[in-house]
């Protein structure tokens, strides 16, 4: 590939920050050309199965796996007995906080397979592994299991209750972290003052994450260097090399993780789960790749799930409706087994976001967590944030019923105001900038809100119930670590970023290659991105939490004013002057004042021929950066959902959808704009479609798509987007984030837009999710 000087400046203006460029790797992936974790294929390859607990909750007598070890084409059977004596360690949740105690959260061992008891439907017990799938899978099924079965609790509260069964014996009462945030005499005097107190007692269901691609992994072990590489779906090659190194107790170089195309997680598959010790172990014990991959079914058992909070929330006002304190109590089911962040989300995230766009005096909230004989629950997109605007839209919608008010009034007069920035909130987060009022005024207009009346008579004429919502939101983006921003010239003229971030889905390599060439200039085509190898990098804080671009395109942004200075100092000799003469131009190093100039890619191919340098100067324009941790930004907006329903069956439709957003300096448009619907479908189907339900014995009753709803195109009408970028003050690009804004919109509007059809029926609150039942019911007045 021959060098150019710059990209030119149609080229540049195409492909500059905040043009809608396409995702450079849906070619590949609508070719069917992609390469997920069981693309890839090891010479002499051989394959596990997973064998499952069948009940929630019991003590394990025997597991017999001798007649599994004896079926043909089986290579080797362990169970958690075996394991246990091969030194590995568990797998560890990160700890939050201390309790209102004092007291530190409550740990929950977790092995790679069950030894003493199960605790819940799915629990791992034990692995096969055979020459073909097949085989092993007809081996497990000839293990011979002994479990006396124990009374089991699938409810926060209902194991937080006396008498409750047990789940561990270092749990007492299964409350595994009780935190409490704001002080609870301030809010007390502030209720007591009040003119007028809402409250509302809120279920956040509990959903299955259904990413396309489940779960799988590919362990190689080389006796020789003693050194495992472990192809497997993440979020941050980095961070699953850290949690994989200290679960085999092993130091991280002994590990190469490689991640390459990923089918979705939204949160699910960022941590470490106990199969893939076993899988590791198998791998090294056999000398041979052992590779794994979960079947859906087993996938609705194991992974882990999102959402399901309990919470009773309280909102103070006074008699012109302005907010005075807000009081809650949250219960969080964290499954059988504490994993990374669960007891974070109703709590710390709960708290971070609750407070959303409005001036909050004070704020409460008490958080109790308990562990029950359901799967472990785990990040699902948002963590934290869609809960806990949940929870204030619905009481602000509330509040503005009870008390008469207009929806947008109230919101108004609650409004933090530009004046107030930098506002310091009382959950303990510092605002930079933001423009909540006008955010709305945009929704509500792009809504055709005063046109409401007309359709709803039209609705009305044809014999449905039309409803509207509107929800605002404010996200407290996840407080980033540091991050890998690795620039490289390549051989072939090409340049390569490095970055510990990874793209499971978002399409990364697309606005990082336009914050690259705006920063040097360079043409977008030859730009590429390496992610997924845990080998070429040197730190690496992983994706979620809304903060790639923070972090990433921060990274890559510090990383080219590295390539800058250098080049100056290399460019100076080539152009035989003084570095403080060379400015640094549209992709050139130029004399100032002259028009004598070299390309940054030619200054890269000389480097590469062997040009002779002074010792005093860099030898390459190569870089290894890493960025420090970059604070939280806060990207908001206003949804405003309106649905149809069926007085005669229940059935909901969402009809109508506006979004107004604020995610400061946006890179690409068109990739911001599918996160957003993506998270209003995802959000949809959590408050009309999707619940995971469990029976007395703590059986799912849903384990397929047979029985789990999920939202379709023809349940989602268009969704409206539109911008109102306020650029974020804490990092150098202005950028806020975008993943999870969805889900934080569409889960309150949607709502509050079904209570409001409902409203004439006598109905100020539905339970989510809404499903025709529940909505039949409610207008009836009858529960189930």
């Amino acid at each position: 590939m021959a060098p150019v000087d710059a990209a030119s400046s149609l080229e540049f203006a195409r492909f500059a920050v905040g043009q809608p460029v396409r995702r450079t790797e849906d070619p590949k992936l609508l070719r069917g050309q992609g390469r997920y974790t069981d693309d890839v294929t090891a010479a002499g390859q051989v394959h596990a199965w997973i064998l499952r607990s069948p009940h929630a909750h019991g003590v394990i007598r025997r597991i017999d796996v001798e007649a599994a070890r004896r079926l043909p084409g089986v290579l080797a059977a362990w169970t958690g007995a075996d394991l246990a004596t091969q030194g590995y360690g568990h797998v560890k949740s990160m700890p939050v906080g201390t309790s209102r105690d004092g007291s530190p959260m409550k740990e929950t061992p977790r092995p790679a397979l069950a030894v003493d008891k199960v605790r819940y439907v799915g629990d791992p017990i034990a692995i096969v592994v055979a020459e073909t799938r097949a085989q092993a899978r007809d081996a497990a099924e000839a293990i011979e299991l002994d479990i006396e079965p124990l009374p089991a609790v699938t409810g926060p509260r209902a194991a937080l209750a006396s008498g409750a069964p047990q789940l561990y014996d270092g749990v007492p009462g299964n409350l595994q972290y009780d935190a409490l945030f704001g002080d609870p005499a301030a809010v007390a005097a502030a209720f007591a003052k009040a003119a007028h107190v809402v409250k509302r007692d809120l279920s956040i269901n509990r959903v299955v994450v259904s990413a396309m691609e489940p779960r799988a992994a590919l362990a190689e072990f080389d006796a020789t260097t003693e050194r495992w590489t472990v192809t497997i779906g993440s979020q941050g090659a980095f961070g699953m090399r850290a949690s994989l190194a200290g679960a085999m107790n092993v130091a991280p170089e002994r590990i190469r993780v490689l991640t390459p195309h990923v089918g979705g997680s939204f949160g699910m598959k960022a941590g470490l789960y106990p199969e893939y010790i076993a899988v590791l172990h198998a791998a090294r014990a056999l000398r041979r790749p052992v590779k794994w991959l979960e079947e859906r079914s087993a996938s609705f058992l194991s992974d882990q799930a999102g959402r399901d909070h309990e919470v009773t929330a309280e909102l103070a006002l006074d008699a012109e409706g302005r907010f005075l304190a807000l009081r809650i109590q949250a219960y969080g089911n964290l499954g059988a087994y504490v994993t990374n962040f669960a007891p974070m989300i109703p709590s710390l995230g709960l708290t971070k976001n609750v407070i959303g766009v409005y001036r909050t005096p004070l704020l409460e909230v008490a958080t109790r967590c308990a562990v029950t004989n359901t799967s472990p629950l785990g990040p699902y997109r948002g963590a934290g944030r869609p809960e806990g605007n949940y929870v204030m839209e619905r009481l602000v919608d509330a509040a503005a019923a009870e008390m008469k008010l207009d929806p947008i009034e109230i919101r108004r007069r609650n409004h933090i105001g530009p004046a107030d920035m930098p506002y310091a909130a009382p959950n303990g987060m510092t605002y930079d900038v933001g423009e909540f009022a006008a955010v709305l005024d945009k929704a509500v207009a792009a809504a055709d809100w005063n046109g409401f009346g007309r359709r709803k008579a039209e609705s009305k004429a044809r014999g449905r119930l039309r409803g509207r919502g509107l929800a605002q939101y404010l996200e407290v983006t996840a407080a980033s670590v540091k991050e890998m921003g690795g620039i490289r010239f390549d051989a072939d003229g090409g340049v390569t970023i490095v970055t510990g971030t990874l793209d499971y889905g978002q399409g990364h390599a697309a606005p990082f290659a336009q914050v690259l060439a705006a920063r040097l200039g360079l043409p977008f085509e030859r730009i590429r991105l390496l992610q997924g190898d845990s080998d070429e990098l040197v730190a690496g804080g992983g994706t979620g939490g809304s903060r790639s671009m923070m972090m990433s395109g921060s990274a890559i942004a510090n990383a080219a004013q590295k390539v800058i200075e250098a080049g100056r100092q290399i460019a100076s000799v080539v152009l035989e002057a003084a570095i403080a003469d060379i400015e640094f131009v549209d992709g050139r190093f130029r004399i100032v004042g002259t028009d004598r100039a070299i390309g940054l890619l030619e200054l890269a191919a000389k480097l590469r021929a062997g040009m002779i340098l002074p010792a005093n100067v860099p030898t390459s324009l190569d870089v290894t950066h890493v960025d420090g941790a970059v604070p939280s930004a806060f990207p908001n907006g206003a949804h405003v959902a309106e649905v149809e329903i069926d007085p005669e069956t229940g059935v909901v439709e969402v009809v109508g959808y506006a979004s107004v957003n604020d995610f400061g300096v946006i890179v690409n448009p068109l990739l911001v704009e599918g996160q957003v619907h993506g998270g209003v479908v995802q959000g949809i189907g959590q408050v009309l479609m999707e619940r995971v339900v469990y029976d007395g014995q703590g059986q799912p009753l849903a384990g397929s798509y047979m029985d789990y709803a999920m939202p379709r195109a023809g349940d989602v009408p268009p969704i409206g987007f539109a911008s109102h970028p306020v650029p974020a003050k804490t990092n150098i690009l202005g950028v806020k984030g975008c993943g999870e804004a969805g889900c934080a919109g569409s889960m309150p509007a949607v709502v509050n837009a079904v209570v409001d059809a409902l409203r004439e029926f006598g109905v100020e609150d539905v339970p989510i999710p809404a499903t025709r039942e529940v909505v039949w019911r409610a207008i009836r007045g009858t529960r189930a």
